[in-house]
């Protein structure tokens, strides 16, 4: 387990913002002792979780170019069939991410290949199990097209509480199953869009985890 590089700031302001208020408060107001004990340990618990947020874990993958690897840890929220306008113009099968607060939020390539587009889109920042957030909240779209010009979509989504999406992805760089694609700051959502015969292997509310869940299989 490491802490993610994108989080390195904000936990040091963090750290700060803790030592100075907590050293403040002691040497101004000694005689307050409960007052003290629980400022030191909600802002230790802040302090806490924004540390635990930006974990990044060591994770194995056994390649397999005939599966589709879970890009988020979280939860399935959604598994349809979408008509996609955007970038194919054909049906596309979903399957949807939910991420909350306490989930790693580093993301995955799910599959090989090259990457065709990578753009981000500003937008809302509704709450990200709704199914509108998919299109209308702010998002970061890749296609990924495999060495058999198998084509799927990852969609990073902000949430109500998600500030900042981070992609690493570039145009016209080839990428490898299970490499780092970004990561999305503070609650957030990932779509991923399949040919509409891939075999799904999730389930509706199931947990899945990042470079480890196969989502589903190419037929």
């Amino acid at each position: 387990m490491k802490i993610h590089k994108e989080g390195h700031k904000i936990i040091w302001i963090s750290f700060f913002i803790f030592v100075g208020v907590t050293t403040f408060v002691n040497v101004c107001f000694p005689e307050y002792r409960i007052l003290r004990l629980t400022l030191f340990t909600v802002l230790f618990a802040v302090l806490f979780l924004i540390v635990r947020f930006f974990r990044s874990p060591f994770r194995t993958l056994k390649k397999d170019p005939n599966a589709i690897y879970a890009p988020a840890d979280g939860t399935i929220v959604v598994i349809k069939d979408i008509e996609e306008k955007k970038y194919f113009n054909e049906p596309k099968k979903q399957i949807s991410i939910f991420m909350s607060p306490l989930n790693v939020h580093v993301n995955f390539y799910p599959v090989t290949g090259k990457v065709l587009e990578s753009e981000h889109y500003d937008g809302q920042k509704m709450f990200a199990r709704r199914d509108k957030a998919s299109d209308l909240n702010e998002r970061h779209c890749t296609v990924i097209e495999d060495e058999k010009k198998r084509r799927i979509l990852v969609k990073q989504i902000a949430g109500a509480m998600a500030r900042r999406i981070v992609c690493y992805a570039k145009k016209d760089a080839a990428v490898e199953q299970g490499e780092e694609l970004g990561i999305i700051k503070f609650g957030s959502r990932v779509d991923v869009l399949l040919p509409v015969d891939a075999r799904v292997n999730v389930t509706m509310n199931q947990k899945v985890t990042g470079k480890e869940t196969i989502l589903a299989y190419f037929e």
